[in-house]
C-alpha cells in the first residue's frame, strides 16, 4: 500500500524547492491569476515549468490551485493558461469552480482533478457526485470530525485530501465574504483581507475587540488520519517564511516515517509537537477532529502574536578543507549560543557556538548582521539548505 502523501505550499520557486527539499511528496502553488493567494510571488508560466521539473527529478508532484469562484470577467484568458500548464508539466489541477471539471475532464484527462476545499464539501453524496464527475480528489471542508471523514472515504473511496497544520477560517470554508464588505477585496478571488485578525473598536471602550482562530495542529493524530484512510495531508501556507515550511515540513516528515516504521512514541510526538509550537507565533488546536470547535478554539480580545527568533542561519555550504560552515545570519547570537542544525534528510546536530568568523575568516565577537555570510568551526560535514536555530530545552 502506498504511504499517505505529504503536501506542502510553495509561494515562490525558492519556497518550492526547499518544502520538497525537507521532504514533501507534492507542492501546491498558484500562478498570477485565478488562485487564493493573489498577496504570495506566485508563478510565471516559465517558473511553474521550472518547479515541475524540479519536482519530478526528484519523483514528486506540482499541484496548481485554480481555486477561485470565477465571476464573468475571469474566464477571459483561462482556457490557454490550463493548457499551457499542463503543457508545463503540472500533475493536477486544484478547483473549485464547477465548469472547470468538466473542462479539464474532457481535454486534459492525463491531469488529475482536486477539488479544493473552497468548495465546502462536508458529505459523502457530494463526494460521490464529484467521483462521476471525473474528480480524483476531494480537499475536504476543515470543518469536519474524524468520524464524519472516515464516513466520506467508506463510502465513495475517493481520494481525500485533509489540512493538519496552518491558519484556520474563522467562518465556513469558502464562505466567508466578510473581506469584500468592509475593505473591498473579494476572499473568494484571492484577496482576503483576513477582517477576522482585525482589532475593533468598541463603543466607549478603550479596549479593542479581537477574534480570530486558533492554528491547526494535527501532530498527535496523523496515524489516526493513515489509519481511517486519508490519502493526502496538507500544509496550509503558501506565504510562509522559509524557515517555517522547512521546520513543518521535516516534522511531519518524520512523524510519518516513523509511524510507518513502527518507531512512534509518545516522546517523538511530543518532541515534534514542542518544535511546532516553537515556530509558529499562535496557540493551536485539533478544531472540528474531536468535537465540535467551540470558543476554546477561538481567540478573543487580549490575545498575543509574538515571533519568537529562534532562526538564527541558512546553511549555505560547507568547507571541506576549513571545516567550517558557512551561513547566512537572520538573527542574533553569540559564542556560548546554544543552537542545533537540522538538515533536508532528516539529520540533526547540536553544539554550542565557540568561534564566529565572517566571510575574510576575521574573528567575531558577534553576529547582529542579518543575511551576513559567516564562518562557524565544525568538524563534520553539514547539508547546504540546512538551517541553524537556538537549541530550546524541551
Amino acid at each position: 500500500m502506498d504511504r499517505i502523501e505529504l503536501l506542502a505550499p510553495a509561494g515562490d520557486l525558492e519556497r518550492l524547492k526547499i518544502t520538497l527539499l525537507y521532504g514533501a511528496d507534492a507542492v501546491y502553488i498558484g500562478g498570477f491569476r485565478y488562485s487564493l493567494r493573489a498577496n504570495a510571488t506566485n508563478f510565471s508560466m516559465e517558473e511553474i515549468k521550472e518547479a515541475c521539473t524540479f519536482a519530478h527529478s526528484l519523483g514528486k508532484k506540482v499541484y496548481l490551485a485554480v481555486n477561485i469562484v470565477f465571476h464573468n470577467e475571469d474566464i477571459e484568458g483561462i482556457y490557454d493558461y490550463l493548457k499551457d500548464a499542463v503543457e508545463s508539466g503540472i500533475d493536477a489541477f486544484i478547483v473549485s469552480d464547477p465548469f472547470l471539471i468538466s473542462y479539464i475532464h474532457e481535454h486534459f484527462k492525463e491531469v488529475e482533478i482536486h477539488v479544493s476545499t473552497q468548495n465546502s464539501t462536508t458529505n459523502y453524496e457530494a463526494v460521490q457526485f464529484l467521483k462521476e464527475q471525473g474528480v480524483k480528489r476531494v480537499v475536504l471542508a476543515r470543518e469536519l470530525s474524524k468520524d464524519e471523514i472516515k464516513e466520506i472515504i467508506d463510502k465513495t473511496g475517493v481520494d481525500i485530501e485533509v489540512f493538519i497544520h496552518g491558519a484556520m477560517c474563522t467562518f465556513m470554508s469558502g464562505r466567508c465574504t466578510l473581506s469584500n464588505y468592509l475593505t473591498g477585496r473579494d476572499s473568494n478571488r484571492g484577496g482576503c483581507s483576513q477582517v477576522c485578525r482585525f482589532a475593533f473598536d468598541m463603543e466607549g471602550e478603550d479596549l479593542k475587540f479581537t477574534m480570530a482562530t486558533k492554528d491547526l495542529n494535527m501532530a498527535h493524530y496523523i496515524k489516526d488520519l493513515i489509519e481511517i484512510g486519508v490519502r493526502s495531508l496538507k500544509i496550509e501556507g503558501r506565504m510562509r517564511s522559509h524557515y517555517y515550511l522547512a521546520t513543518v515540513v521535516g516534522t511531519y516528515r518524520k512523524l510519518i516515517d516513523a509511524i510507518y516504521e513502527n518507531q512512534l512514541t509518545e516522546d517523538l510526538v511530543k518532541e515534534c509537537d514542542f518544535i511546532l509550537s516553537r515556530v509558529s507565533n499562535r496557540e493551536n488546536s485539533t478544531h472540528y477532529f474531536l468535537k465540535e470547535a467551540d470558543y476554546t478554539d477561538q481567540y478573543y480580545t487580549g490575545r498575543q502574536e509574538l515571533s519568537n527568533q529562534d532562526y538564527l542561519a541558512y546553511v549555505l555550504d560547507y568547507d571541506k578543507e576549513k571545516k567550517e560552515i558557512i551561513l547566512s545570519e537572520r538573527n542574533y547570537f553569540e559564542p556560548g549560543t546554544k543552537v542545533e542544525i537540522f538538515m533536508p534528510s532528516g539529520k540533526t546536530i547540536s553544539f554550542t557556538v565557540e568561534v564566529i568568523k565572517d566571510k575574510d575568516g576575521n574573528i567575531l565577537d558577534k553576529a547582529c548582521h542579518p543575511e551576513e555570510v559567516l564562518r562557524i568551526p565544525y568538524p563534520e560535514e553539514v547539508e547546504k539548505d540546512a538551517m541553524m536555530r537556538l537549541k530550546i530545552e524541551r
